[in-house]
Formats: structure tokens, sequence, C-alpha cells
């Protein structure tokens, strides 16, 4: 039986007494008007009433109310609710402390006044606790340190290996997370949610042959980094009440947490920017470890193709960098020497253009 039934009822039982309750003093009052209904038809037509304000009712001032509070109360980071009731104690300090002098103004003032005092000085120390709660964090962290002493080793090499790094789907079956994790270059715990395993289970048992094959794949990363990682992964069933989509429930999840987010989704990298969550992106990675090229240098490439323009070649560098050749085409399924002439950053990555080498 479900507590949404449970309350309809109760809150039935509790209309039919207060329908009775007032159907019994209405039946009195109209018991001495001449031609006026026996007083047992008031208990009846009240009491049914009642029953039916309460099974339709209840919910929307009882459990609907809390629902939509625990909802907000999910989406808010406890620094953000440890700012706020900080905030209000502060606040109400304040309002207590101006109410005696202020309840000794002429009245109307002296009674009204106070009261608004509580909830404006309540709100503006939410609103100044809030708004300022990253620097309120780093005080206290500063203080539990020992007033700006330094971190000792321990306390750092700690510190990092309690660090949480959330996995999105995407960045498990492309599949580069576990040689990274391979090489330790990731400090801290890799923390798989529940409902980051269910899309991937979901992906993994798709009708669609390529989907399925991708699903499949993220779970052979998942058992290599369980068995494989130098750092430990982590699977775990916190879940964001409320919010269905995946992504939405990372960067929630994210934020309570106060922790990154791995992942190569170019959509989930820019909604969690602007909701103020760290972002660990696989692909920015790629591109800031490839070798730096300067024009004059030479290197070897193969080419394997030809080239858009006339008489150019294309290769590839062992990091997948285009090497576009100038004067390449004569050279297909060659290794040639090439100078680099010009490196060029576009959106889909880096090209190098260059010619053969003397």
């Amino acid at each position: 039986m479900s507590i949404d039934l449970i309350s309809r009822l109760i809150g039935m039982i509790v209309f039919i007494i207060v329908g009775i309750y007032w159907g019994s003093i209405l039946g009195e009052a109209a018991s001495h008007a001449p031609g006026s209904m026996p007083l047992q038809t008031y208990y009846f037509v009240f009491g049914l009433v009642g029953a039916l304000f309460g099974l339709i009712l209840t919910p929307y001032i009882t459990i609907r109310p809390v629902q939509a509070l625990r909802s907000l109360l999910v989406r808010i980071s406890a620094q953000a609710l440890f700012s706020s009731l900080l905030g209000l104690i502060v606040g109400l300090i304040i309002a207590a402390l101006l109410a005696f002098p202020i309840s000794m103004l002429p009245t109307p003032f002296g009674s009204v006044l106070p009261f608004v005092g509580v909830v404006v000085f309540s709100y503006i120390g939410i609103a100044i606790f809030v708004m300022r709660q990253n620097d309120l964090f780093a005080v206290l962290n500063s203080l539990s340190h020992g007033k700006g002493e330094p971190e000792s080793e321990e306390q750092s090499l700690s510190k990092s290996e309690s660090r949480t790094i959330l996995l999105d789907t995407s960045v498990i079956i492309d599949g580069r997370i576990a040689d990274i994790a391979r090489t330790g270059f990731l400090a801290g715990t890799l923390l798989i949610p529940r409902f980051v395993l269910a899309e991937l289970q979901y992906i993994a048992d798709s009708a669609d042959s390529l989907r399925r094959q991708r699903g499949r794949r993220g779970m052979e990363v998942l058992s290599q980094l369980q068995k494989q990682s130098i750092i430990p992964v982590r699977l775990t069933d916190i879940d964001v009440e409320g919010v269905r989509e995946v992504d939405d429930k990372l960067v929630i999840l994210a934020r309570q947490l106060r922790c990154p987010i791995l992942t190569n989704d170019y959509n989930l990298n820019r909604i969690a920017e602007l909701q103020g969550v760290s972002i660990l992106n696989v692909n920015e990675l790629a591109n800031a470890v490839k070798s730096a090229l300067l024009p004059g240098e030479i290197l070897n490439v193969r080419v394997i193709q030809e080239g858009k323009e006339a008489a150019q070649g294309v290769g590839y560098m062992d990091d997948g960098t285009m090497v576009v050749v100038e004067g390449g085409r004569e050279h297909i399924n060659q290794e040639i020497p090439v100078m680099v002439t010009k490196v060029l950053q576009t959106a889909a990555g880096r090209m190098i253009f260059a010619r053969p080498g003397d």
C-alpha cells in the first residue's frame, strides 16, 4: 500500500469527523426552522462531503509539499545548506538583539516591526552566507589546518586519496579511461553510480547492433578498471530523486559530493560548467598530451592516401594527428621524412601541414 493511498484514507477519516461536527452544528441551528431536515441527514451529507474532500485534497496539503521540498533539498549542495543554516542563525540573533529596542516604539510600530525584522534579517543572513559560501569554507579549512600552516605530506596524500571522481557513461564506453587509470595520473577513487551502470546495461541490451557493441565494450572496460586499475573503483547506490536524465543526476550528485565528473560528452561538459561543476574531459587531455611541433622540424610519416588538393598526400602520426604533405601524392604507401611548415588547431583537433624533406 502506497503512502499516497494511506494519506488519502487518513485524510478521509479526519475530514469525515470534521464534516460530521459541522453538520451537527448546522443541523442544530436549523432544527428550529419549519420544514428542516433530520439531524442524521446533516451528519450524512456533511460526512460524505468531508470524505470526498479528504480523498482528493489530502495529498496536496500533506505529501506533495513534502515531496517538493525534498526534491528541492536534493538539488542543493550540502555546502549551500550549511551556509543557509548558518546565515539563518546569524540573522535570527541580530533580529533578537534589535527586537527589544524596536518594541519600545509607539504603536503599531512596536508590535509590527520586530516580526518584520526577523523576516528581513533572516533573509539577508541566508543570502549573504550563500553568496559567500566558498569564502566561508575556505576560511574554515584554513582554520582547521592550523592558521595557515602548510599541510604535511601525509595530509596532502590522504586528501588526494580521498578525492572522488564521478564517471560518465560516455567515458566508460570510450575505453581510454582504463589506460589513463593504469598510468597512475588519476588520484582518488573512481565512483560509478548505479544509474550510470543501468544506462550502460540498457545500451548493452539494445536491439541496435552498434549500440549493443558499444555497451558491451563499456562492460569490458569496467571489468578492466576493477581488476587492473591501480586506483580504487567503487559502485554506489546513491540516486537523485525527482530527476530522470542521467546527465542531470550526475551534475546534481557532483554538486552534492563536491567532486569532478570524468567525461568526454561535450553537452554534459557545457551543462556542468554552467552549474559550477568541475569537469575532467578525456578529449582535452588527449589534445594536451600530443607532442608539440614547430615549423621547420623533421619527422617521419607514412603517406597512406591522397589529399583534397592536387598533389597532396595524407598521413597520420602515432597519436592520430593528421599530417597533410604537399607533393606527397607520389609517395603513397611510403614512409618519408617531412618538414613541418604549419600547425593548425581546429575544432576537430590539430592538423599539421608539411612538405617532403630534403
